[in-house]
């Protein structure tokens, strides 16, 4: 094999190693997962319940304000001991409509108070943050404007803070459109294994996780022990909860304890969300990584699992790397090297067969889990088609400090009309379309130089790029 044929051959075994400790990682949280026992039952209702603050964040959310209001409203919790914040930072009609549903509870009988701020320094933190400092709750409820809790959510997650370590409950997302077509399906499902694998493991095993952003309950005095709500991340929900682990405060994961949620329904409002997130992750990997290690007393098994929770986004860089080396890889191949084949196989085995199992684990019940399985190379498309803004996002956030606003996920409110749109970014999605040709080329030399065990990474990627570059530019401006 002639040097350059070499060079990116090794390089693409390299990528692909990467990916598969990546898929390691997931083997060993399922490995966790089945040893580890569930937490224990709640304890009985207080005598006392604890005065709870709810805090809605919004901004510019027509379509689902008044419904997160409403469902505030309705839960059920001592009305002598519940208070309710909408942290409006609209510029929009939402103002007016959650002003309507505010007035309505509140002749009801209901705390309720419409928070307005001038600006939106720090963005969701800094609402957050503000609100805190005019809550009377000693414990914190935040909801994003799109998620729905039922009414009996702080009578079922209050109790566990009997335990005065506790710092925060998390509880399991569900979805309000999983089935409006593929790509909820396909983020349905990322999201079970997410909470119903990954939190539950972490939570069970004693390692570190995180508050989600929404549906979760905080102990004010952990927020305020851990140095509050910081905007210096696009994850503020991450940040905060690395910096209360580290001092000391327990998390606990309710998988019982489901709120459902909207999840965006085209690839533009995905990609915004997925961009801000795995921006914010790298951004919070550069803050606190150290710390994670030099932090006193902290189990070695949870600053390794800090670690890979902070790095776990870098496997979009490493896609990236691999879809743009593969190609090569194999049209410099010949079908006579077949040991260089045979660690392609291996090697894509090993990344992508623990993600599948990670994700048909988070199923219950036997059809569900061949659902998954059939959904899961549509994930893996899906996720190779943002490989290129996510990795993008990955190193800016790892390279620099946050110069891009907070932008939010576009929201459709059931059956309300599309009212905010995420921006298209045109230029990005161009070279998507050329990865789409890449890879297409890619499948072509596989077939010409034998080299069919690259042939599904390759496919997959053609048309997890097609998919996010046509779904951007297919998409008109609001």
């Amino acid at each position: 094999m002639d040097p350059a044929a070499l060079s990116v051959t090794l390089a693409s075994l390299v990528a692909l190693g990467g990916l598969a400790l990546g898929g390691l990682h997931r083997l060993a949280l399922l490995v966790v997962l089945r040893r580890s026992p569930p937490p224990p039952p709640p304890p009985a209702s207080p005598v006392e319940w604890p005065v709870v603050t709810v805090q809605l964040p919004l901004f510019n959310e027509a379509a689902v304000a008044a419904r997160a209001v409403d469902a505030a409203a309705a839960l059920d919790y001592p009305r002598d001991r519940l208070e309710v914040q909408v942290l409006d930072d609209s510029t929009d009609e939402t103002t007016a409509l959650v002003a309507a549903r505010i007035a309505h509870h509140r002749a009801a009988g209901l705390a309720i108070e419409h928070v307005r701020r001038d600006g939106r320094a720090g963005y969701k933190a800094g609402a957050l943050a503000h609100g805190l400092a005019r809550a009377r709750g000693e414990l914190v409820a935040v909801f994003d404007a799109d998620f729905v809790p039922a009414p009996d959510f702080l009578r079922r997650t209050a109790p566990r803070f009997a335990d005065p370590d506790l710092g925060l409950v998390q509880a399991r997302w569900e979805h309000l459109n999983r089935r409006a077509n593929l790509l909820t399906r396909v983020q349905a499902l990322a999201l079970d294994a997410h909470f119903r694998v990954e939190q539950a493991a972490r939570c069970r095993g004693g390692r570190f996780f995180n508050f989600n952003g929404t549906a979760g309950v905080f102990r004010r005095e952990a927020i305020e022990a851990s140095g509050g709500w910081q905007s210096d991340t696009l994850t503020e929900d991450l940040d905060l909860s690395l910096r209360a682990q580290l001092r000391g405060w327990r998390f606990l994961y309710l998988d019982d304890v489901a709120v459902p949620g909207e999840l965006p329904e085209d690839v533009g409002a995905l990609r915004t969300q997925q961009e801000r997130w795995t921006r914010g992750s790298a951004q919070t990997a550069r803050k606190l990584l150290g710390a994670v290690w030099r932090a006193p007393g902290v189990p070695l098994a949870a600053r390794v699992e800090a670690t890979c929770q902070l790095l776990l986004n870098a496997s979009y860089v490493l896609a990236l790397a691999l879809a743009l080396l593969m190609v090569p890889a194999v049209a410099l191949g010949r079908p006579e090297d077949h040991a260089l084949a045979l660690a392609h196989l291996g090697l894509l085995v090993a990344a992508a067969a623990p993600v599948a199992a990670f994700h048909v684990a988070s199923q219950r019940g036997a059809r569900a889990r061949l659902e998954a399985l059939a959904l899961v190379p549509l994930l893996f498309a899906v996720g190779l088609g943002l490989s290129l803004s996510n990795a993008l996002a990955y190193l800016a956030g790892l390279l620099r400090r946050s110069d891009v606003p907070f932008v939010r996920t576009p929201k459709r409110g059931g059956a309300a009309a599309r009212r905010y749109r995420a921006a298209s970014a045109w230029r990005r999605a161009t070279l998507e379309l050329a990865l789409a040709l890449w890879a297409a080329v890619g499948v072509v030399a596989a077939l010409h130089t034998q080299r069919l065990a690259a042939l599904p990474f390759l496919a997959l990627a053609a048309a997890g790029f097609l998919v996010a570059g046509a779904g951007t530019l297919a998409r008109r401006p609001a």
